[in-house]
């Protein structure tokens, strides 16, 4: 044809098959191996398990700090004995409440702010008044309204779970794209309806963020409350048997206790949280 371009034979270099070249060099065992995540992560506790261990014989001293071994042993008497799975069954009975509580208050209060304006207005005043407030402060002021109790527990969680999760929630919520937002209204989605089937999945990532946040702090904020005056009815969760062995001098069944709360937050981590990124987000290329 009249409008093609030359043919300039400098320009058209004739390449050579890499027959004898394998396209990928298959890895070897170990890497094969080494490529296991809990592998590695296994490792790593070893390694600080051992560091433990020769940090507490070099110490020479079992009540400032007991060997691991020591505290293995305390930790599986408690396990057998059936004294730390009641203490960790009462603290997370108190934890899901107030954990559930802040995650239905917490969609209610980024409803009415992807809503509406007074909604922004409130989010934004109440946000910036209580989220610098630590949840422990309020401990006092809730023993005062409900007394020695679980009531008291659960609102200092409703606390560290709210603000976390809400900012969280509505920053997922205000980057979701307009396409989407005009597919929803086109579809006559208005109001908790356009929340709960546009909104919430789009913004699953921060969410999902603000649930694991929500989780740390009210875990840790538990522990904390408990460590102050968990015992109530006759009975004390899993930051009361820290209290009581630290009074009792038994520090390595108080080095149990802490080692129950890092598995704990271990097993929600990995077992919960992840499996659900792993069977939404990341199977919906929403995450990396």
């Amino acid at each position: 044809m009249p409008f093609d371009p030359p043919v300039r034979a400098e320009y058209e270099i004739a390449l050579t098959p890499l027959a004898d070249v394998p396209l990928e060099r298959p890895l070897g065992l170990w890497h094969r191996i080494w490529q296991q995540g809990w592998l590695r992560k296994s490792v790593i506790l070893l390694v600080l398990a051992l560091l433990w261990e020769l940090a507490a014989r070099w110490q020479n001293n079992d009540l400032l700090l007991p060997s691991f071994s020591q505290t293995a042993l305390a930790f599986v008497d408690g396990v057998v004995t059936g004294e730390l799975p009641g203490k960790v069954w009462i603290s997370l009975q108190v934890l899901l409440k107030g954990y559930l509580i802040g995650i239905v208050l917490s969609l209610i209060l980024t409803t009415l702010a992807v809503s509406t304006q007074l909604g922004r207005d409130l989010l934004s005043t109440l946000t910036s008044m209580f989220n610098p407030l630590p949840a422990i402060a309020l401990l006092p002021l809730a023993l005062l309204w409900f007394g020695l109790g679980d009531n008291s527990l659960i609102f200092v969680l409703v606390h560290s779970v709210l603000w976390a999760l809400t900012l969280n929630t509505y920053a997922g919520f205000l980057a979701v794209s307009d396409t989407l937002r005009m597919a929803g209204r086109n579809y006559g989605l208005r109001g908790v309806r356009f929340v709960l089937f546009i909104l919430v999945p789009a913004a699953l990532p921060s969410i999902l963020a603000g649930l694991r946040i929500g989780w740390a702090f009210a875990w840790r904020t538990l522990i904390a409350a408990e460590l102050v005056f968990g015992a109530s009815s006759g009975k004390g969760g899993l930051g009361w048997y820290i209290f009581q062995n630290r009074n009792e001098l038994y520090t390595d069944k108080v080095f149990a206790g802490l080692a129950m709360v890092t598995l704990i937050g271990l097993l929600v981590e990995h077992l919960g949280f992840n499996t659900i990124e792993r069977l939404t987000v990341k199977r919906w290329g929403m995450q990396r």
